[in-house]
């Protein structure tokens, strides 16, 4: 992987995020994908299950945020970025993050293991208040 391949899979992540339905996640992630919302929390496992997971976190393809990704390291096939996020809404799970998220490539281009660590503005000191 290079730092312009990871930046393409970046801009197809926010527009799957930002499309009707999940069918554009079988483009980004493998059939046996993990993702891992937080490292405290147990990932979820497969497409499918990603998909039902996917639509229960947003509230919707109109969902109102801005984003930001850094690519701040490729290696072989494993990439760290920075991601903030600032969602117009402040309901719900809401609001604005900075994430560090870990992805591991599959060699088609997809990610088969993505893990975050979300951090929002209430834990500055890494606890929260």
């Amino acid at each position: 992987m290079t730092h312009d391949d990871v930046r393409a899979w970046l801009a197809g992540y926010e527009r799957a995020w930002r499309s009707p339905g999940t069918d554009g996640l079988a483009g980004l992630f493998t059939d046996d994908a993990t993702y891992s919302p937080s490292p405290w929390r147990e990932p979820v496992r497969g497409l499918p299950a990603l998909a039902s997971w996917w639509e229960g976190e947003r509230d919707g393809p109109d969902e109102e945020f801005t984003a930001g990704y850094r690519v701040l390291a490729v290696d072989g096939a494993v990439a760290v970025v920075r991601a903030e996020v600032d969602y117009a809404s402040a309901e719900g799970n809401h609001g604005r993050w900075r994430d560090l998220w870990v992805l591991e490539f599959a060699d088609d281009g997809r990610v088969r293991s993505f893990e975050e660590w979300p951090f929002a503005p209430d834990q500055r000191d890494g606890h929260e208040d």
